[in-house]
C-alpha cells in the first residue's frame, strides 16, 4: 500500500500514537514528548511530529483504554455554547444534562464566546476525552473541519445557528420569522422609526434577525424608518448607541433589540432618559426579571429548553445507531405582551 493510501486509510478511523509516530519516522515515545511538551527533542524531530498529528487529525486520549467501557463509549458528551453565563445558553446546557443524567453520561460544556479558534481549540478538547458526541454552538464561517470527526464515527448536532460547509442534524429557533412578528408588532402601533439594535453580523442569529425584522419593514415600505446600530457585543454597546439615538434631533419612537444582552443596554438607556412609558421596546428573547418592570418587557420568546432538549434527543439517537438524513428542527417562538412594545406612538 503507498503511503497516501495508507495516510488515507488512518485518517478513516481514530489514529492512534503509533500511526503519528510511524508517520513522522520516530518511536511512540518521542511522540509523547513532543505532544506533552517535554525538553531534549530536536526542532526537526518536533516539526515532523506536529505535521504527522496535523495530517492524521490525531488527537491525543486522555483515557486509558482500560477506563474505557466495554461498548467503546466514554459515556461523555461535548456541549459548546455561546456563553455559560448567558441565560439562553445556560438553559440549553441544563435541557442538555437533563437529558443525560438518566443515561448516567456526563456532560463537559464550555463556552465559545463567539470566537471561531476557541471554537475549534474546544472541540479538540472534547475529542481528546473521546466523548461519544457533540452539541456545537458554531462561530466558524465553515464547520467543514468536522467532517473528518463525523466521518470516524463521532456524531454532531448543531444548536442555535446552522453551520456551513457540513451536512448535520441541527436545532435553532425561527430567528427571521420572530423577528418579523417583532415588526408587524411595532408597524401597528403606529411607530415608523424603529431603532434596531443587532449583534454582530457575522453571528448567524444576528443577521437572520436584522433581515426578518427589516424584511417586514420593506412589505410595508417602510424601510427607510429603520435606525440601524449594528455589531453590539454586549449591554453596555447597546446601552451607549441608543442613547445616542434617543438624544438625536429625530430619535426613534420604538425600539427593538435583537437579543438579551443587547435588551439589557436598550432598558439602561431608555430608563436612564425615563422615556419608559413613550418609547416602545421588543427585545428578542428573554431577560431576566422582564416581567417584573414597569412596563413590562414585551419580547419573542425563544425555547431554550427545547432547544437543548431535541438536540439531546437527536445525539442519542444517533449514538444508539441512528443513520438517516439529517435532520433540521426549528423551534417555534412566541410575542410575549407585557406593557413595552404596546406603546403606541406618542399624539402631537
Amino acid at each position: 500500500m503507498s503511503e497516501h493510501a495508507a495516510l488515507a486509510a488512518t485518517r478513516r478511523r481514530r489514529a492512534t500514537m503509533k500511526d503519528v509516530a510511524a508517520l513522522a519516522r520516530v518511536g511512540t515515545k518521542t511522540v509523547s514528548r513532543v505532544i506533552n511538551f517535554e525538553p531534549n527533542v530536536s526542532p526537526a524531530t518536533s516539526e515532523r511530529v506536529w505535521d504527522a498529528v496535523r495530517a492524521l487529525d490525531y488527537h491525543v486520549d486522555l483515557q486509558a483504554g482500560s477506563l474505557r467501557r466495554t461498548s467503546g463509549r466514554t459515556r461523555t458528551l461535548g456541549l459548546l455554547v455561546s456563553s455559560v453565563d448567558n441565560p439562553f445558553a445556560a438553559a440549553i446546557n441544563r435541557a442538555v444534562e437533563d437529558a443525560a443524567s438518566p443515561r448516567e453520561v456526563a456532560v463537559f460544556a464550555s463556552s465559545l464566546d463567539d470566537d471561531a479558534a476557541r471554537e475549534e481549540a474546544a472541540v479538540k478538547a472534547f475529542l481528546r476525552r473521546r466523548v461519544d458526541g457533540l452539541i456545537l454552538t458554531t462561530m466558524s464561517r465553515n464547520a467543514g473541519y468536522l467532517l473528518s470527526t463525523m466521518e470516524r464515527g463521532t456524531p454532531i448536532v448543531f444548536v442555535d445557528r446552522e453551520p456551513a460547509g457540513i451536512d448535520a442534524d441541527v436545532v435553532t429557533s425561527d430567528n427571521r420569522a420572530g423577528s418579523a412578528r417583532a415588526a408587524r408588532h411595532l408597524l401597528q402601533r403606529g411607530h415608523r422609526r424603529i431603532a434596531v439594535l443587532t449583534d454582530r453580523l457575522d453571528i448567524q442569529t444576528a443577521a437572520e434577525r436584522r433581515d426578518g425584522f427589516l424584511a417586514e419593514l420593506d412589505r410595508a415600505e417602510l424601510a427607510g424608518g429603520a435606525l440601524i446600530a449594528p455589531e453590539l457585543h454586549g449591554p453596555e454597546q447597546a446601552e451607549h448607541a441608543l442613547r445616542e439615538m434617543l438624544t438625536s434631533d429625530d430619535p426613534p419612537t420604538a425600539v427593538f433589540s435583537a437579543q438579551n444582552l443587547i435588551t439589557e443596554g436598550a432598558l439602561r438607556a431608555i430608563r436612564a432618559l425615563g422615556l419608559q412609558h413613550r418609547v416602545a421596546l421588543v427585545g428578542f428573547d428573554e431577560v431576566p426579571l422582564g416581567d417584573l418592570l414597569e412596563p413590562g418587557v414585551t419580547v419573542i420568546r425563544q425555547d431554550p429548553q427545547a432547544i437543548g432538549a431535541r438536540a439531546a434527543e437527536r445525539i442519542f439517537a444517533r449514538i444508539d445507531g441512528d443513520d438517516g438524513p439529517p435532520q433540521r428542527i426549528v423551534i417555534p417562538t412566541e410575542l410575549v405582551e407585557r406593557g413595552s412594545g404596546e406603546i403606541a406612538v406618542p399624539r402631537v
